[in-house]
């Protein structure tokens, strides 16, 4: 199967090297360093039992175009990187082209065939031109869940933290050959997955973490168990955790945990810096209205209030407002 993975870096990096381990034809699209590294050295990938290898019969390059038409496209971009390659994607297309998304928190096609009262409607907070909707036809897309955690420890690596798991789904809940199609390549690369009947609810189980373990690491550059073992902290993404779950049950969306249960979860992750401590300390813009902004539109579509995401929404959009404007991360060092 031909796959281009737009995006190659910890969960898109993760996707290329094992589907091009396994066989199957991948091209990744990114940029710079990484980039350069890829096509230098290829793309290695170090899993979690600290075994290695390198995905050398793949592709690398910075343009769609150059990639052609694929069988399927992975959208492994942080959500607010989404517009700049939306354009570009019908260089990728045939007529049976799926594509994949793999975004953390609610995806801008939420609405896209969920066929509540909002149906079709368009998130102002994840694309407030229309760019998206647009260029990227929802009706190839299949939702996906990222449960596996990873890094970039440096160009052209990919370092795997912990976790195997990519649940899939049509956005109309139906069992598709496509979407099981997609199923049996995940398995035959090495990973776990299971075809889903109600991908948003999957979506909002795996958002409850990324809405308060995200932001909370970044202004405070917490590691998952330490913000879970420290307890105001604890209490906070509990509350963040409660007032997501009010909105998401006002859109018709069940959860299968409790709260509790999903703080032990990522408790049980360990030391891991999530992926938007990792942007701060990098200096790379942050991923909020994915994360955040999203849930709090969503919030206001249903009349339900949501002060504790609203405080910290707040707090981390000044973080990144400042980060872009001295152009700097930030990172915690040793005292002088």
């Amino acid at each position: 199967m031909k796959i281009c993975v737009i995006g190659a870096g910890a969960i898109g990096g993760l996707m290329a090297a094992k589907f091009a381990l396994a066989g199957e034809a991948v091209t990744v699209i990114d940029q710079g360093a990484h980039l350069a590294a890829i096509k230098q050295n290829r793309l290695k990938l170090i899993w979690e039992d600290g075994s290695e290898a390198v995905a050398r019969d793949l592709k690398a390059t910075d343009s769609l175009a150059e990639a052609g038409p694929q069988d399927l496209v992975i959208l492994a971009l942080k959500a607010h990187y989404l517009d700049k390659v939306a354009r570009e994607l019908p260089a990728l297309m045939r007529p049976e082209t799926v594509i994949v998304t793999v975004q953390n928190g609610i995806p801008w096609w939420y609405f896209h065939k969920q066929g509540g009262p909002f149906e079709g409607r368009r998130l102002e907070s994840l694309d407030p031109s229309g760019v998206l909707t647009k260029n990227i036809d929802a009706d190839r897309i299949i939702g996906c869940v990222v449960y596996p955690a990873a890094a970039v420890p440096e160009p052209g690596v990919i370092h795997h933290v912990e976790g195997d798991r990519f649940p899939v789904g049509e956005l109309d809940g139906s069992a598709s050959e496509r979407v099981q199609k997609l199923h049996d390549l995940l398995v035959k690369a090495g990973f776990r997955s299971r075809v889903l009947d109600d991908v948003r609810s999957e979506i909002w189980l795996k958002a409850w973490g990324n809405l308060s373990f995200n932001p909370i690491s970044a202004l405070t550059h917490a590691t998952l168990q330490e913000i879970c073992q420290f307890p105001d902290t604890r209490r906070l993404a509990a509350t963040m955790m409660a007032e997501a779950q009010a909105i998401a049950e006002q859109l018709g969306v069940s959860f299968r945990h409790t709260i509790e249960k999903r703080i032990e979860g990522a408790e049980s992750v360990g030391a891991h810096k999530t992926s938007m401590l990792q942007d701060v300390e990098s200096g790379r813009s942050l991923e909020i209205e994915a994360l955040m902004g999203a849930v709090l539109e969503l919030g206001r579509l249903t009349e339900t209030p949501a002060p504790a995401i609203e405080a910290v929404y707040a707090c981390v959009k000044l973080l990144n407002k400042i980060m872009l404007l001295q152009g700097a991360g930030v990172r915690v060092g040793a005292a002088a």
